[in-house]
């Protein structure tokens, strides 16, 4: 473990560390902050005709573009570094070789061109399959066929596999999901490893042992797909809130709970849904994978994906998950521990305060840094993360007072100050 300390008039800083938590995950040092890039899934679901759609269809067209969009228009240098393709992709059969192959009209330059075009913008190429017999969308999965098909990822060039659960029984996830994990790791290349392992399992009202996934997984999907609407939202958020108790400790560098896409740029939400989600998906130390079209996005919904201040939030090196620590008359309050600590064992905090109401007028908001467990001696520099807002210096006594929208998000940096 290596720490970077700051000493100021005798106050010692902790500035930069590794989470000294639950890190019984997998070594295969990646994913050491939450994944960032697109995933198609969401916006782009299984179109496949691309007489009708040629746009909007699952092609190398599609993910050629997005690759663009992410360099031309900032997202890269923010840390937004994966092109990841979802389900839909494959031919119906294999090759005769027993190898996987891309559809080959939609993708007639094959798999490793596609890879090779991204990686050539300084992006990261991710893929899909399935545990099964058949992807959810009924093409060929992987199972009896892991190591050829490991290979076959290095071989294109992947550097992120999305694992699928359908068609498949359970039963046999907990040998398949590390055993698949144990051919990407047998190629030598260095492969983010995503499982829809537990969320098959919640399905089934089966408990996830997450020590034991996150030995051979480096991010896991646990709930049900977001669809784009508000209710697909809250509903993934009140599931991570009420089962935080489970989900928390199991999150850190290299081993990152999953509560699907970010939805931002869509058709579903309004502007303060949006910073909602991006906010609240922040706090979580989400994955922040878009599923947008990033060619007509609007520039408000991309100021909110390019909000330096909360990706800082989402990549902090701490690693910690947040979680909601208050719900009362349609107000929560979401919390996460972040850097830099002082005095020893403070942590400095992002803080969003939501408004669930869906009318009417703004809510006001207030209560002391002490309510919500902000206890330094020495305060608090608080500033609002989206406009800016600079609230000063706080001590925990102190009240913070803000003004919350309807379906709105406050949230704020609050950066703990040597005694």
């Amino acid at each position: 473990m290596v720490l970077k300390i700051k000493v100021v008039a005798g106050c010692v800083s902790l500035l930069v560390t590794i989470n000294m938590f639950v890190v019984n995950g997998l070594d295969n040092g990646l994913a050491l902050t939450p994944p960032m890039g697109f995933l198609s899934w969401e916006r782009f679901r299984c179109q496949i005709d691309c007489k009708l759609y040629p746009d909007t269809c699952i092609s190398e067209k599609l993910y050629m573009d997005m690759a663009d969009r992410l360099v031309q228009d900032g997202y890269k240098d923010l840390g937004y570094e994966y092109v990841n393709v979802d389900d839909c992709w494959l031919a119906n059969e294999r090759d005769a070789s027993g190898r996987l192959q891309p559809d080959p009209n939609r993708f007639p330059h094959g798999i490793k061109y596609l890879a090779d075009y991204i990686h050539s913008k300084g992006l990261k190429f991710g893929i899909y399959e399935d545990y099964g017999t058949e992807t959810c969308a009924g093409y060929p999965g992987v199972l009896g066929h892991l190591e050829v098909d490991a290979l076959t990822f290095a071989s294109w060039g992947v550097d992120y596999l999305k694992l699928d659960g359908c068609n498949v029984d359970i039963n046999q996830m907990s040998k398949g999901y590390p055993e698949m994990g144990h051919y990407l790791n047998a190629t030598g290349r260095p492969i983010v490893y995503s499982c829809s392992w537990p969320a098959y399992l919640v399905f089934n009202n089966i408990a996830p042992n997450y020590s034991e996934i996150a030995k051979s997984c480096n991010l896991w999907r646990n709930y049900d797909d977001i669809d784009d609407m508000w209710d697909s939202v809250t509903d993934i958020m009140d599931y991570y809130a009420n089962n935080s108790d489970v989900l928390v400790p199991n999150a850190g560098p290299g081993h990152w709970n999953d509560p699907d896409m970010l939805i931002i740029g869509d058709f579903g939400l309004s502007l303060d849904q949006s910073k909602v989600q991006m906010a609240i998906w922040c706090i979580m130390a989400s994955p922040l994978l878009i599923s947008a079209d990033l060619r007509s996005i609007s520039d408000e919904h991309k100021s909110i994906l390019q909000n330096k201040e909360l990706i800082a939030v989402n990549q902090d090196a701490a690693g910690i998950q947040g979680k909601r620590i208050y719900k009362e008359n349609n107000i929560e309050v979401w919390s996460r521990p972040i850097l830099p600590i002082v005095n020893e064992d403070h942590y400095s905090y992002a803080v969003a305060i939501l408004n669930r109401v869906q009318g009417g007028s703004e809510s006001i908001v207030s209560f002391k840094l002490s309510d919500i467990g902000l206890a330094n001696k020495g305060g608090y520099k608080v500033v609002d993360l989206y406009d800016g807002t600079n609230y000063g210096l706080l001590k925990p006594t102190e009240n913070i007072t803000v003004s919350v929208n309807p379906v709105g998000v406050v949230i704020v940096r609050a950066i703990a100050i040597c005694n």
